[in-house]
């Protein structure tokens, strides 16, 4: 990776342009960037009432720090004269390029450059608030700070509206990355995260170029004790090949993606709002706070929004323990009932000894608080009596060593002063119970498995679908259990090769994605006498009828063209679409893991002996998935191996894969 270290924080900066150059030339002023700005234009004199140099040889010397602010063809040219001076690296203004259709342009861009570093083409820039450089054309909201988090972006107007931001969020960087022609999304995080002011990176991303790069990062950051906070879109996408298998249509979209985040310890949130606020969690506490969590308030109101609005957040909030219990009823009095979330109600307002002794006891039997508190606005109220309270919640965190949130149920309810207060304090207020909860649960994110990188993804190809088969066959020649059977290409070679198997029978038509739905499926058969041609089949399948089941998997895994491949397992049969009920994993992946993912399945109760059923052999089905994942890496010219259904015996007793939906590369 070309060293961004002069590009992000230069002793001085070049700029070359006119109209977007005189606003960079601005910025620098305005936010007090000690170093020289050197503006160059052919034919202009001054810029913003500096002095201007004719050409780039004109130069007292290479500068650290170029914004290139002139057309896509005399961007080319430009930054192949910075790079043969030794520039220390620049950002590509102009639009034009790939988006446009002029892959060779910017490939021409990207070889004239050759080690010198660019952003872009079709790049805003970069600002460091921390030396005040700004590499940057436009207006902004943040402002100069010794230590913060930084913003990284594949969309310039998301990240202006995220530099506006009156949440208290300590800014250090905010970087863009326009067409990504040369740096990538995880050279210039691991190039922000480099810097020791820097304490967490949030990103919005549209797609992740290089996945193992992105995983090794995420390692790298959590070693370093950075967190990472990542806003995915795209999330709706069709898959690529819905028609093709069930799979595809449950684990499209952002299924893989949000895995994939799971698995390298970045945590995911899915607004903006919630981003800003996992932030915070992060610059103040680092990433993987707990997952034990109380609530505080005095309303009985507030206490009850908290565990509605918690629920679909997946976070809960245990009981106090026996010995809390006593302790916080001693200090409340008889009438407050001592739960979680807890109303205090308003006997200790304005109290601060017993305020801070309730805020304590309750904080230190959890690993994180939320202590719900809008203090009245400042310009039409006096907030004065709410500082015993929010004092009691900074103590409580000094004291017991854990995240003691205060939360504004309403973000315009915490002003930005008392927030940057709060936040130098060593407290991240949080702002808008929702994206509260959502900030918490995203900052609950375990790590990633050390030395964990995704498979290499192989890109797009045509495929060919194997008959079932030759699916089975496949399968059975990695030890997955199948039924014993015959095929042929017409019934009657199928009825003459089955007299060793024993009926009932399945008989199926070859050559469907979807026997099912084309009627190409006929089970239970007590014999094969009689039956008809499937019209279409391009031959036939018998099989010995599976028996003593107690539930029906899917089982898929995919060559994904960004993570490699994805592995899927949920609720299969007939109804799998309809239930919808899967989880995805990124390859590779063990048996346990594989376990504890399947444990998230929403109708998992019914896989684990609910209400006396017997429990299903889930191992069985791991490690079929298990065998089936090696058998992708061994044979890279599977595309993708689906089972619908895997019929589960009782715990113990196995898996039987009774469909096979095998696709290979031409």
């Amino acid at each position: 990776m070309a060293d961004l270290t002069r590009l992000l924080r230069p002793r001085h900066i070049a700029v070359l342009g006119s109209g977007w150059a005189v606003n960079v030339i601005e910025q620098c002023r305005k936010m007090g960037f000690a170093g020289e700005v050197w503006p160059v234009h052919p034919s202009r004199t001054e810029l913003a009432g500096a002095p201007v140099y004719a050409g780039i040889s004109a130069l007292p010397e290479a500068p650290d720090a170029v914004f290139v602010g002139v057309n896509r063809h005399a961007t080319v040219e430009v930054v192949g004269e910075l790079a043969r001076m030794g520039a220390g690296g620049a950002i590509c203004f102009a639009s034009g390029w790939t988006e446009a259709g002029e892959a060779g342009l910017q490939a021409r861009l990207v070889a004239n450059a050759g080690g010198m570093p660019i952003l872009g083409p079709n790049c805003y820039g970069v600002i460091n608030y921390l030396d005040g450089a700004l590499l940057w054309p436009d207006q902004h909201g943040g402002r100069r700070v010794e230590r913060g988090v930084a913003l990284l972006s594949q969309s310039s107007n998301i990240v202006i509206n995220l530099t506006m931001q009156a949440r208290g969020l300590p800014v250090a960087y905010v970087a863009c990355l326009g067409n990504a022609a040369q740096v990538g999304l995880a050279d210039l995080a691991e190039a922000l995260l480099a810097d020791d002011r820097v304490s967490a990176i949030g990103m919005y991303v549209e797609g992740i170029d290089d996945a193992p790069a992105f995983a090794a990062l995420a390692e790298a950051a959590r070693a370093a004790g950075k967190g990472i906070v990542c806003l995915k879109s795209g999330k709706t996408e069709a898959s690529r090949t819905a028609a093709a298998s069930h799979t595809a249509s449950l684990a499209g979209g952002g299924a893989a993606s949000s895995a994939f985040l799971r698995q390298c310890g970045v945590a995911e949130v899915n607004t903006l709002p919630e981003l800003l606020e996992t932030l915070k969690i992060l610059h103040v506490h680092g990433p993987g706070i707990g997952r034990r969590i109380c609530s505080l308030s005095c309303s009985g109101g507030e206490a009850g929004l908290v565990a509605d609005l918690a629920a679909p957040h997946g976070i809960d909030f245990p009981e106090p323990a026996p010995a809390q219990r006593k302790a916080l009823s001693d200090i409340l009095g008889p009438i407050v009932t001592i739960a979680n979330p807890l109303d205090y109600h308003t006997f200790i307002w304005g109290d601060g000894p017993r305020t801070e002794a309730v805020f304590t006891e309750m904080l230190k039997g959890y690993d994180a608080g939320i202590f719900v508190i809008d203090p009245p606005r400042p310009d039409h109220c006096d907030p004065s009596s709410f500082q015993p309270a929010l004092d009691a919640i900074v103590a409580a965190g000094r004291t017991t060593g854990k995240p003691a949130f205060p939360v504004a149920s309403l973000p315009e309810n915490f002003d930005e002063d008392r927030a940057i207060a709060m936040i130098a304090n060593g407290v991240a207020p949080l702002m808008g119970l929702d994206a509260a909860l959502g900030a918490i649960k995203a900052a609950q994110v375990l790590p990633g498995r050390p030395g964990w990188r995704p498979a290499t993804a192989t890109g797009l190809r045509e495929t060919r679908l194997l008959d079932e088969a030759e699916g089975k066959a496949l399968l059975a020649s990695a030890g997955v259990a199948v039924p014993r059977s015959v095929s042929g290409g017409t019934l009657g070679e199928v009825r003459a090769r089955a007299g060793d198997l024993a009926a009932p029978y399945a008989l199926k038509g070859l050559g469907f994605s979807h026997k099912t739905e084309a009627g190409a499926v006929r089970l239970g058969l007590p014999t094969l006498d009689g039956q008809e041609e499937m019209q279409g089949a391009t031959g036939y399948l018998v099989e010995e009828m599976i028996e003593g089941a107690v539930a029906e998997v899917l089982l898929g895994l995919r060559r994904d063209p960004v993570y490699g491949v994805t592995l899927t397992v949920g609720l299969g049969g007939v109804s799998a679409e309809l239930l919808a009920d899967t989880v995805t994993m990124v390859w590779p992946v063990d048996a346990e893991e594989i376990a504890a993912e399947t444990r998230r399945l929403r109708l998992w109760p019914l896989l684990d002996g609910y209400r006396g059923r017997p429990r299903a052999d889930m191992a069985a089905v791991a490690d079929i998935a298990c065998r089936l994942g090696r058998l992708m890496e061994e044979r890279a010219e599977i595309e993708e191996i689906e089972i619908n259904p895997i019929l589960v015996r009782e715990a113990g007793s196995g898996a039987v894969a009774v469909d096979a939906l095998v696709r290979e590369a031409q």
